[in-house]
């Protein structure tokens, strides 16, 4: 039986190539919504973070949810999605 090859994804926090099944997915909706993505099909851009509260902060801090989205994301929408990935 042939072993099926795992998609790898990049951190936006820590920078480190993870399986992306162990990655949370941020998308940026065609209306330019930035909203979690629990199933991980949803349309629109996606940049992926582990799970953990200090990947989060890093990526915030260092901006990096703007390179990836190319847009300037609203400060609510950090808030709204840290209490839902702060474990």
């Amino acid at each position: 039986m042939k072993t099926r090859k795992v998609p790898m994804r990049m951190c936006l926090g820590c920078q480190e190539m993870k399986p992306k099944k162990e990655l949370l997915r941020i998308v940026r909706t065609p209306e330019g919504i930035v909203e979690l993505d629990p199933t991980g099909k949803r349309n629109g851009r996606g940049a992926y973070l582990c799970s953990n509260s200090v990947c989060f902060q890093t990526a915030v801090k260092e901006r990096r949810f703007r390179k990836a989205f190319g847009v300037d994301v609203d400060p609510a929408v950090f808030t709204h999605l840290e209490g839902k990935i702060s474990l």
